[in-house]
């Protein structure tokens, strides 16, 4: 399937063969156990295998329903997309699914040209909003743009959180949307200010953009709220969704929007199949939807999400607080990011200088490792900025499992700046992944 990215398992001591994944925990075949500090890059909200969910997908398939008919009007797909729309609010009263969240921003830039008859898209630089070929076009990071361009023309990034950068790009009234992440996952877990979206939000709509929010990794009640968006009274056009929409177990999207929106693309008979999916509305995806909102709301994730959030980033900050290389710990409920900063000892400073210098990614990898191979945690560094740690646990962490996270990151931490062998070990493992 992929040999380079079991090579870099391989080199990083992570290529593991798990058994069974429940909730936080994963176990592996070896006897080993982890906690999982990433949830699939938000995916398991719910936890992992969550036994209603599973029940709910096979009662499902007991009924042997109409699962991919595609001749007909699943009641289950109104039933879901009545409920997505009532809790994001606004105007959104459509629904348009599809099968991951890349699938989800083309349905928005085709129904946003479709609706303004405007070309243009603006995007927020560092942003990360999926790697086919239209959503990679609303990214500037070259790492995912090498060789495969070239991509959509009249595409235009701006700095997040530069409110007049994005004026001066909306001035002209040719972009059909301005597509953001509420909160940046992959840029470092940014968190803008609530003045920002707002802000955004009626510059587009003095231009007659499009203001539409990719709440892939940031919705369904990560950050806290439902929607990000919530937190910072904003009623986007389009709303995408993905990830934890269904447990992890059905891969599924949905592109929230307005009946404007939704009527500007199927505007007649003609175009009743204008835009569709082999897999939307299909029966299991839309079960799952179902049956994890449910969870969600049942065991209040969100509420808690918002609390043990406050909670862990207060223990984060004050257990890294006299750690150099620890810059900021930031977040929004249970998406919490930790940047580092080389470090200030000359002696680490320039064995880390040399590794990076053959990849910006390597400390944090190190890191990754570490956490992993050491202390049983499985977590990540950020895609757009190599120097903030992930941690992001499934929405029913425990407050023991919480605690256990902040005292391993401090021991690394504490390793980083005290031990040589940190350094030459990673140094070590730089060297390996040059020969390979």
């Amino acid at each position: 399937m992929n040999p380079q990215w079991v090579t870099l398992l391989n080199l990083l001591g992570m290529n593991v063969e798990y058994e069974r994944c429940l909730g936080c925990e994963l176990f592996a075949k070896d006897g080993r156990h982890f906690l999982d500090f990433l949830s699939g890059y938000c995916v398991h909200n719910a936890g992992h295998n969550h036994p209603d969910i599973i029940q709910a997908l096979k009662d499902e398939m007991d009924r042997c329903g109409p699962a991919m008919l595609q001749s007909h009007v699943p009641e289950i797909a109104g039933e879901l997309a009545r409920q997505l729309c009532e809790r994001a609010g606004g105007e959104v009263e459509k629904v348009f699914f599809g099968s991951s969240g890349s699938e989800g921003v083309e349905a928005a830039i085709k129904f946003a040209r479709a609706t303004t008859g405007r070309a243009g898209i603006v995007y927020a630089k560092s942003s990360f909003h999926g790697l086919t070929s239209g959503a990679l076009s609303l990214m500037n990071d070259a790492f995912w743009r090498e060789g495969f361009g070239p991509l959509l023309p009249d595409t235009h990034g701006v700095p997040f959180g530069d409110i007049a950068a994005l004026e001066s790009a909306l001035a002209s009234k040719r972009h059909a949307a301005f597509v953001v992440e509420p909160v940046q996952a992959e840029g470092g877990i940014q968190v803008p200010t609530r003045a920002y979206l707002q802000q955004a939000q009626e510059a587009c709509r003095r231009t007659g953009t499009l203001f539409v929010l990719d709440e892939v990794q940031t919705g369904m009640y990560r950050t806290g709220t439902f929607l990000a968006a919530h937190q910072f009274d904003v009623q986007p056009d389009m709303v995408v969704l993905a990830k934890a929409l269904s447990g992890g177990l059905m891969p599924v999207s949905a592109v929230l929007m307005t009946n404007r929106i939704y009527h500007a693309v199927y505007s007649s008979l003609r175009r009743a199949i204008v835009h569709t999916s082999t897999f939307s509305e299909n029966s299991l995806s839309m079960r799952a939807g179902l049956a994890t909102l449910e969870v969600l709301e049942r065991e209040q994730l969100g509420p808690r999400a918002l609390l043990l959030g406050e909670e862990f980033r207060a223990k984060l900050r004050r257990e890294l607080a006299d750690f150099d290389m620890v810059k900021e710990v930031r977040g929004m409920g249970l998406l919490n990011g930790i940047e580092f900063v080389p470090p200030k000892k000359l002696a680490f400073r320039a064995l880390y200088e040399a590794f990076n210098k053959i990849h910006p990614a390597m400390f944090g990898q190190i890191v990754v490792m570490r956490m992993f191979r050491e202390k049983g945690i499985l977590t990540q560094i950020c895609g757009n900025n190599f120097m903030v740690l992930k941690a992001a646990p499934p929405l029913m962490v425990t407050e023991t499992q919480l605690d256990e996270f902040v005292a391993a990151i401090r021991d690394v931490v504490e390793m980083a700046e005290t031990s040589p062998s940190f350094w030459t070990e990673a140094l070590s493992m730089v060297r390996r992944a040059v020969n390979i």
